[in-house]
């Protein structure tokens, strides 16, 4: 896949086209009731794009619309690309996944735990554990968000100017120096809490590999795998206008129209040129395009056409729950806000996937395995169909709308071969 283009009849791969008509009526149906600005979906089997689906505008103020070529801020689907990154040097031999961190980033050597109290007076005790290299894959590290509200350790992240963003000026560095002087939430391994571990693993990728998050993506990944149009925050040259703009979600009140969106150009400016921090878990904008090449070497175990970034038993290690006993997000996890259930969902080495599709409540796979961002973007693999499904959109948070289980009940619906 080098473009954007269907090359493939739905029909000739397992689908009916009849029935996959219905993913973009429903998808559209946001649209046109202004609860989503507009989107873009991709939709492959057994390496063919067999569906490319786009409704609305990508600026609904300038009257812009979504086009195959829209650049989107991908937000944590930049998580996956820092894990294949940092799963490159374990391959290499760079580091074993049960080293400590503390070994590159001796800041996090000392960091104390969470035990009691409030955010100004923490009691806190000493790791029983260290963050090791699979603490940070697999969100057991004890790091968090201070969007999420929900934990003490969340308001001291937000205290030192970490919510939806980082201090001005700061790079990879000095934010993990920041983070290391904040208590973890709990006993690294002990529990599942989304946060910014991946964020600390591409600073490991920078220290072990001696280069910039950026430029070790861009020769390590970017490059051979042709993504052209990824990158932390707009380069040089690069059109603003081809980057969607970002809405924020406002909830209607009762009695009146359901949830409407508003432009958040405040945070949507950070991606308008590089920022000092290259955020490994969240700053890269892509196309869809682009991640579709990056999708297919997941599906593909690895390998694209021009070679290999991963050996196909690396990524099936990482599409595998590495959550202790096997259990699920709901049951070893935070209870955070989620747009999809945790229920019957693990999570690997950078990826969720589905244990149980009964327990899940969506019609799926056992072991499809997928991620998204907070502007509502996502994607799955669903390694059993051998399908890939891709969804752009600007639209925070990514729980506004129930948007990633419809992709998966409308795609697979339309599956009758």
């Amino acid at each position: 896949m080098t473009a954007l283009e269907v090359d493939t009849d739905p029909g000739e791969v397992g689908f009916d086209p009849g029935r996959l008509a219905r993913l973009d009526r429903r998808l559209a149906r946001w649209v046109d009731d202004g609860q989503l600005p507009g989107f873009l979906v991709t939709v492959a089997r057994h390496g063919h794009l067999v569906h490319v689906g786009s409704a609305g505008h990508r600026d609904v103020e300038a009257g812009l619309p979504v086009e195959r070529d829209t650049r989107w801020r991908i937000y944590s689907m930049t998580k996956p690309i820092t894990s294949v990154a940092a799963m490159m040097l374990y391959e290499e031999g760079a580091f074993q996944l049960s080293d400590p961190i503390s070994r590159w980033l001796p800041e996090f050597a000392e960091t104390r735990v969470y035990v009691a109290g409030s955010a100004l007076r923490p009691v806190t005790a000493p790791q029983v554990e260290p963050i090791r290299v699979w603490h940070l894959l697999t969100h057991t590290s004890g790091l968090t968000y201070g969007f999420h509200h929900a934990h003490p350790v969340d308001a001291m992240y937000r205290a030192a100017g970490h919510e939806w963003g980082t201090p001005p000026g700061a790079d990879s560095a000095e934010v993990c120096r920041q983070w290391a002087a904040v208590p973890l939430v709990f006993q690294p391994g002990s529990e599942w809490n989304y946060g910014v571990s991946t964020d600390v693993l591409g600073r490991l990728v920078e220290v072990v590999s001696g280069r910039p998050l950026d430029e070790f993506l861009e020769s390590r990944v970017f490059r051979p795998l042709g993504m052209t149009d990824t990158s932390f925050g707009l380069r040089e040259g690069d059109d603003v206008d081809s980057l969607a703009r970002l809405y924020a979600a406002i909830p209607g009140q009762p009695g009146e129209a359901p949830t409407r969106f508003a432009p958040y150009d405040t945070m949507g400016a950070v991606a308008h040129a590089k920022p000092a921090f290259l955020s490994g878990g969240g700053g890269l904008v892509s196309t869809a395009a682009d991640y579709l090449r990056f999708v297919e070497l997941l599906r593909r175990g690895g390998s694209y056409d021009g070679g290999r970034l991963l050996g196909p038993r690396t990524i099936a290690l990482m599409t595998r729950n590495h959550l202790p006993g096997n259990a699920d997000l709901e049951t070893f996890g935070r209870p955070l806000f989620a747009e999809t259930p945790l229920r019957g969902v693990g999570f690997g080495l950078g990826f969720s996937m589905v244990l149980d599709p009964v327990r899940f409540g969506v019609l799926s796979s056992a072991g499809d395995y997928s991620w998204g961002g907070a502007a509502s973007t996502a994607f799955y693999v669903d390694p059993v169909e051998d399908v890939t499904v891709g969804f752009y959109t600007q639209l925070l948070p990514s729980s506004t709308l129930p948007i990633r289980n419809h992709l998966r009940t409308l795609v697979n619906q339309a599956l009758v071969d």
